[in-house]
């Protein structure tokens, strides 16, 4: 099969984030809004704080998409209106699905918080599509073991979150077909990755630095591809050896509808959106 042909390759931005931690963002951005069906990244640290300086993010709302929270270092408890209460711990994942409205909250354990550390992950936003927009919250959270696992030639692995990475399917049940994985590539490594034709198909490099299709790629940058038929190939030097690389390999099937979004509200019409504002201010997305 032919190799994907490369549309863009988008450098990140920094910016603060919910109690005023610092994040990586490739997209949304100025100049790109959103890569259907996904409508946000941000790489979360890697931040060391000293004991009582750790930051998550406080109560907030949601609806009309859902939320991927994957960590690597550190450990955040995940609260919400829907009864939820959960410690997503180093090489963890909670996909939640908000639908038609949630209240939650992300901050550092006890532990975190008192003693500090490394804090490092991402944070992914799924768009639903209109006739699920409105489906019932869930939450979804996996450990790291739980996550299936793809060891490659020469030490490096692929942790595959949903969807399929050389052979390997993720846990979780996803509302819409979706690929997530977290590859760590030493020297002279190799992924091919076959997205499902029409589907969008991203790669994350935010360490190190690989060759994608024929292209460099370095940390910071997403590749992003066309959705015709082919192959991902992703590879990795000699001169790795001293650095792994790291990225992110994200698939999903676009759902080519009207995006309207308002802070942490994303439906297809300002009125929905008017709507959520009025249910989280009259209190309807606390169950």
């Amino acid at each position: 099969m032919s190799l994907r042909k490369i549309t863009s390759i988008i450098d990140s931005q920094t910016t603060l984030e919910g109690g005023g931690f610092k994040v990586r963002r490739p997209f949304p951005t100025p100049s790109v809004d959103h890569i259907d069906p996904f409508l946000l990244l941000d790489e979360m640290g890697p931040a060391d704080y000293a004991p009582r300086e750790a930051v998550g993010a406080p109560s907030h709302p949601h609806r009309g998409f859902e939320t991927v929270t994957y960590l690597m270092s550190g450990a955040m408890v995940h609260e919400d209106s829907i009864g939820t209460r959960a410690v997503i711990k180093p090489g963890g994942v909670q996909w939640m699905t908000a639908g038609s409205g949630v209240v939650h909250s992300e901050l550092p354990t006890d532990d975190m918080l008192a003693l500090g550390g490394r804090m490092h992950g991402f944070q992914l936003w799924v768009n639903l599509s209109a006739d699920r927009k409105m489906i019932p919250p869930r939450y979804q959270g996996y450990d790291a073991e739980q996550l299936a696992q793809v060891k490659l030639a020469n030490g490096g692995l692929v942790k595959v979150v949903a969807g399929k990475v050389l052979g390997a399917v993720g846990p979780v049940e996803t509302t819409s077909p979706m690929t997530y994985a977290h590859a760590v590539m030493r020297a002279n490594e190799q992924i091919e990755w076959t997205p499902e034709p029409s589907h969008t198909a991203l790669v994350h490099v935010f360490e190190g630095e690989v060759t994608v299709n024929g292209r460099r790629a370095v940390s910071g940058q997403m590749v992003v591809f066309d959705r015709s038929a082919g192959t991902v190939h992703i590879s990795t030097e000699a001169a790795s050896a001293s650095q792994p690389a790291q990225l992110l390999i994200l698939g999903g099937e676009p759902l080519n509808e009207p995006v309207v979004r308002y802070g942490p509200f994303v439906m297809n019409t300002r009125q929905e959106i008017v709507d959520a504002v009025n249910d989280y201010q009259n209190g309807v997305l606390v169950k």
